[in-house]
């Protein structure tokens, strides 16, 4: 038997962890050079997406075209020895698109015709979501579920998802006219909202050079779905200090108007503030974070570095801060900077 397969018991659990927490370290610096091959640049939007594949989540990718939203998943589904598909999004796709739907079939033996269900490309390890504000409540819904629920119901019957799953979903933000923004509570079901940006000018000269060039970078599988599946587990039992969990639950607390402990720009600019969701997020992610920094436990630091890719999208502004030009990653720095470490840590 694998050890890593191997039943978890007192004896034998914190040196496998040990052991399972180096492995992770390693592949995950193997999984960045060749993400690397592919994808310059864009270090925090890679780091966030690898966080995401081993909490077990998924998150929400936003940028202007040509900033690699749509590379950086294709590339990281090269490097895993997963099944891949990607969805794109446009106003006429319809729920049975994603999910799959019954067909009836003839069979070749008795001339009977029977229904047999063709899955749809959600049935995938990793599902890309391109554009997923083009296409109408209806069918972002039958998305959202199976993110959400792991499997789909089609007919009246239900199919499971095989696991590991994740979905990572893109989003163009300079474009509303024939959109359909995701309603606040669809957007809570990510992990997070990882923003891409614009590259540095030596960053775009190597990326000109690498396209424009006969070669390209071939990326090499690093994981499989069962290892994968390990080291999700073992991100669940790093251990969290009360005090950090006491720091991530404040700084969630702190972001609802009308709570004494909502400081008063928050007050005045947010008309909704971040549900226990936001909390359980900020430290499985952290707890992430710490293993692939080649830390045993999660850190105020890690709760920090995730504040503004969980809460962004998860805090809803009022009608002042829009009139006020305050965006949300604004707001998220000032709470960082206003909530303190709890005393005694």
């Amino acid at each position: 038997m694998n050890d890593h397969a191997r039943p978890a018991t007192a004896a034998t659990q914190p040196e496998d962890d040990a052991a399972l927490a180096d492995a992770l370290a390693a592949d995950y610096a193997r999984l960045r050079a060749e993400i690397a091959k592919r994808v310059l640049g864009q270090d925090a939007a890679v780091e966030l997406t690898l966080l995401t594949l081993l909490a077990g989540g998924n998150s929400l990718l936003v940028g202007v075209p040509g900033l690699a939203k749509t590379l950086l998943v294709h590339t990281v589904a090269d490097a895993l020895d997963l099944k891949f598909s990607r969805i794109q999004f446009t106003p006429d796709l319809m729920p049975s698109d994603i999910t799959g739907t019954d067909l009836v079939q003839e069979d070749p033996q008795t001339g009977r015709r029977e229904f047999h269900f063709a899955p749809g490309p959600v049935f995938a390890n990793i599902v890309l979501a391109d554009e997923i504000n083009r296409t109408p409540p209806k069918t972002q819904s039958a998305l959202l579920e199976a993110m959400q629920e792991r499997r789909v119901t089609v007919q009246g019957k239900t199919y499971v998802l095989a696991p590991p799953f994740f979905v990572f979903a893109t989003r163009n933000p300079i474009e509303l006219e024939g959109t359909y923004p995701l309603p606040e509570a669809q957007l809570d079901r990510f992990l997070f909202e990882i923003q891409l940006g614009y590259l540095t000018a030596q960053e775009e000269l190597d990326v000109v050079r690498a396209t424009t060039s006969e070669t390209t970078g071939v990326v090499e599988p690093v994981l499989d779905g069962v290892r994968l599946i390990a080291y999700q587990g073992l991100v669940r039992r790093v251990p969290l200090a009360d005090s950090v969990g006491r720091y991530a639950l404040a700084l969630v607390r702190a972001t609802r108007p009308g709570s004494a402990e909502a400081p008063d720009f928050v007050q005045r600019w947010l008309a909704y503030g971040a549900s226990v969701r936001a909390a359980q997020t900020l430290v499985l992610g952290g707890k992430a974070r710490a293993l692939v920094h080649g830390r045993a436990h999660v850190a105020y630091e890690d709760v920090r570095a995730l504040a503004h890719p969980v809460l962004r999208h998860r805090i809803l502004r009022n009608f002042h801060a829009e009139a006020e030009r305050v965006g949300s990653d604004e707001i998220v720095t000032r709470l960082v900077e206003t909530v303190a470490v709890p005393a005694g840590a």
